[in-house]
């Protein structure tokens, strides 16, 4: 038999992974104290969002996912960050194992999104686990269950998040588009003959805000034009017509009206 419980230690960037990978520490203990010679472990990682405070700054990037903060109290919710599987080897007692937990920065994924919109403070994780325990039995070798209430709360450092991107990212993001959409920046880059995309990106915006300018400006000009021929018209209207001179011949004699 065996009643194992979970502690999260720590978590660190691992500087020499191919893809961002944060290392999590995680101690196990036997709370029976016997002799575990195997663990097939699954976990799964939360994003207890609704566990923390957030600057007004945080609020307006966490727009895309929870809406108008009027709103968190329905919005605002746990978000699904990652599965793991890992298998742990025999131990007495207690053990002490480090979790690889692949991050991604792609914006189209909840998680990073959730994590670049946080200044500072930490993350409320929940780690929840489950799986095989072959243990030391009466008979030999018995197999148990990972009950299925054991889990583990983590706050994350947003410090930790951010060394760990700017590990593999230095002062970068990432975004991802449609293929179509990047042949035609990649021509746009070409034709313009920009020498990073930080520059092709960068004339975009310019171009774009003096579009922005140019069509106010014209909405501008359009809604005067409007205003000020409105104002003549209405001045028109309240004007005396002019005296108009008539001549009307009647018989032989001519006569001048004036009407």
């Amino acid at each position: 038999m065996s009643d194992l419980r979970f502690t999260i230690v720590d978590a660190r960037p691992e500087p020499y992974a191919m893809a961002p990978t944060l290392m999590v520490r995680i101690r196990i203990k036997d709370a029976l104290g016997g002799r575990i010679h195997a663990v097939g472990m699954k976990i799964q990682v939360q994003v207890e969002a609704q566990r923390r405070h957030y600057s007004p700054a945080e609020e307006g990037r966490l727009f895309e996912l929870f809406g108008e903060p009027v709103r968190w109290g329905d919005t605002l919710r746990t978000l699904l960050w990652t599965h793991l599987s890992v298998m742990i080897p025999a131990f007495d007692g207690e053990t002490e194992i480090d979790v690889p937990v692949a991050c991604s920065y792609d914006f189209d994924v909840a998680a990073a999104k959730y994590f670049h919109a946080l200044d500072d403070g930490e993350i409320p994780l929940l780690f929840q686990f489950s799986g095989s325990v072959f243990a030391h039995g009466e008979n030999g070798l018995a197999v148990d269950q990972i009950a299925w209430n054991q889990e583990a709360a983590y706050r994350l450092p947003v410090k930790v998040w951010r060394d760990l991107m700017n590990l593999y990212f230095p002062d970068s993001a990432w975004i991802r588009l449609r293929r179509d959409s990047f042949d035609a920046l990649h021509r746009f880059r070409g034709q313009a003959t920009m020498r990073t995309w930080d520059e092709t990106v960068e004339l975009l915006l310019r171009q774009a805000e003096v579009g922005r300018r140019t069509e106010a400006e014209e909405h501008a000009r359009r809604r005067a034009e409007a205003v000020g021929s409105a104002d003549a018209a209405h001045h028109a209207g309240n004007e005396q017509p002019a005296a108009v001179a008539a001549v009307r011949i009647v018989g032989r004699t001519a006569g001048v009206e004036v009407g």
